[in-house]
């Protein structure tokens, strides 16, 4: 069953509409198939022109609707013989960043990402992929391993931030997220990632640090999350709305200040509504990019990230 956002009500009463029917026509003997026809075609149009009129604040909506594929969801469609690896060698594992070796296509990577989680408990296993100090040094433990062996890294972005509890402060996480950063940007090795839900602050950059950066149409990428803006400058977060406008999160505001490289077209009504379609899309661009980076001498690489995030905002 479809979970509805608020702007997709009249999407929803159609959809509940055509359930009705359709419960009719197997207890009665009236033919109702062009009309359940008519509608469904309605249905269709309705979804298409609100998704390509999405204010940048539906767009964080849709990124972070409780269906929208995530980690598990990718490995499953897009990736095979994924191989998790854990643990930071130092405090513990974390299930909020997943991580370990993959194939892509027939392509040998090291793969990185966020999980959130589906359900209440999966969530709390995962913490609402709110990385901890302990994942990000398990990330750039694999992206040291993918540097000693040559495979390149690819990292799948989707938190709302990296855990601020008190434990992860006093385990060193700016540290930790400051290091993870240093370890993408000095990578001998092609890095490709892609903001797939929401890409929020320090602990969605920690992973994202790569000379190209992807994201999903519907996909935010921010600072800091629109309520989080609204409540410094407005003192009230029901300003949420204004401050995703004013800060530029989406996808196609992003690509335009250079923030990041390339849009990947999610089905129509969002990647939650064809996870599998998605995840074929997603690995497709995936692999053309790392095919672009793959003859790249290391040097170049390093440069290439270097160059590409000190010209952001230098325009």
């Amino acid at each position: 069953m479809n979970a509805y956002l608020d702007f997709e009500k009249p999407v929803a009463q159609l959809d509940a509409r055509i359930a009705e029917l359709r419960d009719a026509a197997g207890s009665d003997d009236v033919d109702i198939s062009g009309e359940l026809a008519r509608l469904q075609r309605k249905s269709e149009e309705l979804l298409a022109s609100t998704y390509a009129a999405l204010t940048p604040w539906q767009k964080t909506q849709v990124a972070r609707h409780p269906k929208r594929p995530h980690f598990r969801d990718y490995v499953e469609y897009a990736f095979d013989e994924f191989v998790p690896l854990g643990g930071d060698r130092l405090y513990g594992d974390d299930q909020a960043i997943m991580g370990g070796l993959a194939t892509l296509d027939g392509r040998r990577v090291v793969l990185i990402g966020h999980e959130k989680g589906h359900d209440t408990e999966s969530r709390i296993r995962h913490n609402f992929g709110m990385g901890k100090p302990e994942g990000y040094r398990k990330a750039i433990r694999l992206m040291e391993l993918a540097g000693r062996f040559g495979l390149p890294v690819v990292t799948l972005v989707d938190t709302s931030g990296a855990f601020p509890g008190i434990e992860a402060e006093e385990r060193g996480q700016a540290e930790a997220i400051a290091r993870s950063t240093e370890a993408c940007l000095t990578l001998p090795v092609p890095m490709v990632a892609t903001i797939v839900g929401e890409g929020g602050s320090g602990g969605a950059v920690a992973l994202a640090s790569a000379e190209r950066v992807l994201m999903l149409e519907h996909a935010v990428y921010s600072v800091i999350s629109p309520e989080g803006c609204a409540s410094i400058l407005w003192r009230t977060a029901e300003k949420a709305p204004d401050a995703a406008e004013a800060m530029k999160v989406t996808a196609q505001n992003l690509q335009k200040l250079g923030v990041i490289d390339r849009i990947i077209n999610e089905p129509i009504g969002g990647a939650h509504r064809a996870p599998e379609e998605m995840a074929k899309a997603l690995g497709k661009a995936i692999g053309e990019e790392l095919d672009a980076l793959a003859a790249i001498p290391t040097d170049v690489l390093r440069r290439q990230r270097e160059e590409r995030f000190l010209a952001i905002g230098a325009n």
